[in-house]
């Protein structure tokens, strides 16, 4: 599953980076993007939750990673594996 197929209150963890054709902007090459994404924390093993999506397209997406907050833009969610896991009551992904 994919980080940009996430809705907000969705939760898990970073699998990986998997750059897909044209997922980054034009001005950057998916080599640099996926280093970009290394550089902001999206490791494999963070945890995350979708906090807000913007109006129009849903786009750009705030994430909470670990213990920092993070936007960015749907296409470039795109290219990040996870893996969603269902919240408990106490609103903690379940392990």
């Amino acid at each position: 599953m994919r980080l940009s197929d996430l809705a907000i209150g969705d939760c898990g963890v970073i699998r990986g980076i998997e750059p897909v054709g044209g997922s980054a902007p034009h001005d950057m090459s998916a080599d640099e993007l996926e280093r970009r994404l290394l550089e902001m924390g999206f490791v494999e093993g963070a945890q995350f939750r979708i906090l807000h999506e913007g109006l129009i397209g849903r786009d750009p997406i705030a994430v909470k990673l670990d213990d920092m907050r993070v936007a960015l833009r749907r296409s470039e969610a795109r290219t990040i594996l996870v893996e969603h896991q269902r919240e408990t009551a106490a609103g903690k992904p379940a392990s």
